[in-house]
């Protein structure tokens, strides 16, 4: 079977056997870490790898190429966060506060998640267009759209509550600035630049990878000790909902003209829920919502499942469009 086979290419592929390593040594309480810094240097590369790379790919096409898949991109980053914070409100009966963070780290982009379907396409031989950052450095504003809606619904100021403010907080966030940054650094340095960094940001990239998995595995198994508070309603919205938007992303790819590498990757990026800078943003202008849902449910749920099943899910779903 098709899909089986996919299933268990994934999980046998070396980045996935080190998430996995990483969730064995966080539940046997293993005295492996990586530290701090090391942590911070790594993600400062991989995002910073993907902008380049995205703004050489980007700079040899012409606005009306990517004009619709950008357009879809805006409206994805304001329809996400939207849908999951009124069906938190109306049927899991959510506080605002815990709904708008919650749809603040779902309308949001798990950086880890893009990373690992840029290689999972690869992989396929069927590579991503590299252009598609530009649509992950849209659809990072989705957390913005998520605490406005927070903010409109407790009807009161909590913390910075001017559309400028949080407009600066996100921009100070590493992951735009990071993408947005290295995207325009390779779009003026082109194919020619590119060349002079590509062995350090392309040949080592897996590898520099799968060491931030191993840690994201060892901080998921930490946080699944949390499920309790999470309770059955979030575990499972926290696998239906990346299914749900893991599948309309790569049908929106695939009307968008992208190419079955490309649109698997959209809905991979749709499908995912960040667990690095939403969390921030939260704790700085939500300080009332509990961390044990929203964190728990993107990083202990949602990025394991869609690292071990949602991604195959979602190129299968690419595949069956395009044939």
């Amino acid at each position: 079977m098709p899909g089986l086979d996919l299933l268990l290419s994934n999980l046998l592929s070396p980045i996935v056997l080190a998430f996995a390593l990483g969730i064995i040594a966080g539940f046997i309480k293993s005295e492996l870490e990586l530290p701090e810094p090391v942590l911070k240097l790594l993600a400062i590369y991989l995002l910073f790898s993907i902008g380049i790379k995205g703004g050489t790919e980007l700079a040899a096409v012409s606005l009306g190429e990517v004009a619709p898949l950008l357009a879809a991109a805006a409206a994805l980053t304001i329809g996400i966060p939207v849908a999951v914070f009124f069906t938190l409100r109306k049927i899991g009966r959510f506080d605002a506060a815990n709904a708008a963070a919650v749809a603040a780290h779902y309308g949001s982009v798990s950086s880890v998640t893009f990373f690992a379907s840029l290689s999972f396409a690869k992989a396929m031989n069927t590579p991503a267009e590299g252009y598609m950052t530009a649509v992950v450095a849209i659809m990072e504003w989705g957390v913005i759209i998520a605490l406005l809606l927070g903010r409109w619904a407790l009807g009161k100021e909590a913390g910075n509550s001017s559309m400028k403010s949080l407009a600066l907080e996100t921009l100070r966030g590493r992951g735009i600035l990071l993408l947005t940054g290295g995207m325009v650094i390779g779009m003026l340095a082109g194919e020619k630049g590119w060349q002079q960094i590509a062995p350090f940001y392309d040949d080592i990239f897996r590898g520099m990878l799968m060491l931030f998995l191993l840690e994201m595995g060892m901080t998921a198994a930490r946080q699944m000790h949390e499920f309790r508070k999470v309770g059955v309603f979030m575990t499972g919205f926290a696998i239906v909902t990346p299914i749900l938007l893991g599948l309309v992303g790569t049908w929106i790819g695939h009307a968008a003209g992208l190419s079955v590498g490309g649109a698997f990757v959209l809905g991979a990026v749709c499908a995912s829920a960040s667990y690095i800078d939403a969390p921030a943003a939260c704790r700085a202008s939500l300080p009332q919502a509990n961390p044990g849902i929203y964190l728990t449910a993107s990083l202990g749920v949602t990025f394991p499942f869609n690292l071990l099943f949602g991604l195959p899910l979602y190129y299968q779903f690419a595949l069956w469009l395009a044939r």
